[in-house]
């Protein structure tokens, strides 16, 4: 089977990464890490437009397609010091959301199976239910913590009628149980959903939800240091899952529900930096990057400068893992490391 390549726009890979071929093992035989599209927006309740967020995060950059982005300030290249393939898009046709999920569930399976991280670009927020149990599949049922960057809490029951939908991806797996309700850490909620019985069965499941107000009051580096405690508490690694509109919609319009008073661009690079550094990641994905709602592609560059900046924080980990000098962001640029 030949690669499947795009499902909208032209066929081009992460900043210019090697291409790969979910169903032919061998072509990531050696990766560390491998992106996978998920064009979808079947399960979007109010603006569409998230089918085109793949296509926009891998091509959002004004540096050439060459694959390699040098971090100034952690000094590792995350497409070069990890080796990174890039799958194109898993078929994902918008009528039909369950054969859809599945088949990305399957391909993402297979990219952890193979000993990657996979890296899955989205598609509206629906796409986490497949991202994060394929990865448990992997590493074990319930052995898979989650952190989860959102305005929305994605805990709904039935909407519309359906099961599945962008805003009940996280009641789904903790149903599953790929993902247990006391090891699921959600930052940046606000405004005015959901409701009381939904925040009720969050509270049964011992989730721990940081609203606005508390990281505004506590700040946010607090906050991660105590759920990071949360999260590496007996679970073997952590899935991070980004919806772009965690952060202020002055700063991320392209997305289908913005929710103003929200996190800066800042702040979630930082946090996802520290995710990814201080953490064992094993899947990520970044969700509703709709580009027809993007004014001069800021929310693309966002997202796709969220999956650099979790690339760089991985390639540090792991070579001050490996024993390399250790970083410190106080040191200056010129410093010869």
């Amino acid at each position: 089977m030949t690669r499947y390549g795009p499902m909208y726009g032209p066929d081009v890979t992460f900043l210019g990464v090697p291409p790969c071929t979910i169903e032919e093992p061998v072509t990531y035989a050696d990766a560390d890490v491998v992106i996978v599209g998920a064009p979808f927006d079947g399960g979007t309740s109010h603006r569409p437009g998230t089918r085109f967020g793949p296509s926009a995060i891998r091509q959002a950059c004004y540096l050439p397609a060459d694959g390699s982005r040098p971090s100034l300030a952690l000094r590792v290249d995350g497409l070069r010091d990890l080796c990174v393939y890039d799958a194109g898009d898993v078929e994902m046709f918008s009528g039909d959301i369950e054969r859809s999920l599945r088949a990305l569930e399957q391909a993402v399976y297979a990219v952890a199976a193979a000993g990657a991280i996979p890296v899955v670009l989205g598609g509206d927020h629906s796409i986490a239910l497949p991202d994060a149990t394929g990865v448990a599949r992997h590493h074990g049922l319930g052995r898979v913590s989650l952190v989860h960057f959102d305005a929305h809490a994605d805990t709904g029951d039935v909407e519309f009628g359906s099961l599945h939908g962008h805003g009940q991806p996280m009641r789904r797996l903790i149903e599953s149980g790929a993902v247990r309700g006391d090891r699921f850490l959600q930052l940046g909620l606000r405004g005015y959903w959901p409701g009381p019985e939904t925040l009720a069965w969050m509270a049964e499941q011992r989730m721990r939800s940081y609203e606005m107000t508390e990281l505004v009051a506590r700040g946010l580096d607090t906050c991660l240091t105590e759920a990071f405690g949360i999260a590496t508490d007996e679970c073997e690694g952590v899935f991070l899952s980004v919806d772009v509109d965690v952060v202020d919609p002055g700063m991320a319009p392209g997305t289908g529900t913005p929710e103003p008073g929200g996190l800066t661009s800042r702040q979630l690079l930082d946090a996802v930096r520290r995710v990814c550094y201080e953490l064992p990641v094993v899947g990520v994905d970044v969700v509703e990057v709709a580009p027809p709602y993007d004014h001069a592609d800021v929310t693309a560059y966002l997202g796709n400068r969220v999956v650099l900046e979790a690339l760089s924080a991985i390639a540090r980990r792991r070579r001050d893992a490996a024993g390399g000098p250790p970083w410190d962001p106080r040191q200056p640029l010129l410093d010869g490391r």
